[in-house]
């Protein structure tokens, strides 16, 4: 039987769906709305932070002072136009499968992730979380990644101590933030970071995708009950 104080703490984008590369291209048309050209490749490089903080990167790519005020209007415009894609959205490989597993394991699972509920109603939809879930966005918490407030407000919800969670992330701020919470973090390649980066980001295990983490659940510490 499975230790009761394992869980799992799942980012979203990248993690368990394939939204990766909508959010660089509404990052990159709200950048450019405001007179802020940027190449794409630069922008994937952020993506995982909190908007706040990505606003604050960019401003050091372009080598243009972001005010508050255009730090606001960039996460609006982002908002935007990343809605205006959300039907293409697709779950990632295992996704389901894995959430279901712990499902039945008795496993405790919930979602932390730097997008805003709004953003994330569609996903969430998609993967067919329910209610139950006790979600984590960035509009609960005052710090999105990569510190750690995410994670250990998911702990808390979940009633396990961050120490007994497992992180698993597509980017190096997932990892980083897992790091400082002093969680154990799983790195996917889903996202499109490197596997060396995951690993020197805090990884402790890099698997392609959400798929291959199920069929490695033992390394993390999962004993599946018959």
């Amino acid at each position: 039987m499975n230790d009761p104080k394992i869980a799992f703490l799942f980012d979203l984008d990248g993690t368990l769906i394939d939204s990766v590369y909508q959010h660089v291209l509404a990052w990159r048309e709200a950048l450019e709305e405001v007179g802020m050209a940027l190449s794409a490749w630069r922008i994937h490089r952020r993506v995982g932070m909190s908007g706040g903080l990505i606003a604050t990167a960019l401003q050091r790519e372009t080598g243009r002072p972001v005010s508050v005020e255009t730090g606001q209007r960039l996460q609006e415009l982002h908002s935007k136009a990343y809605l205006k894609h959300v039907n293409e959205i697709r779950p990632l490989p295992g996704a389901r499968d894995l959430l279901a597993l712990l499902t039945k394991q008795r496993i405790p699972w919930t979602i932390a992730t730097s997008s805003s509920l709004e953003r994330a109603q569609h996903a969430l939809k998609l993967l067919g979380v329910g209610k139950n879930i006790p979600v984590v966005t960035r509009d609960d918490v005052s710090r999105g990644k990569p510190d750690p407030d995410l994670f250990f407000k998911a702990a808390k919800n979940l009633h396990v101590d961050i120490g007994d969670c497992v992180v698993v992330g597509d980017s190096v701020w997932d990892l980083l933030a897992a790091r400082r919470a002093k969680a154990l973090g799983v790195g996917l390649l889903s996202g499109g970071y490197g596997e060396d980066e995951l690993i020197k980001a805090g990884a402790y295990r890099v698997y392609q995708d959400l798929a291959e983490l199920l069929r490695y659940l033992d390394e993390v510490g999962v004993r599946i009950a018959s």
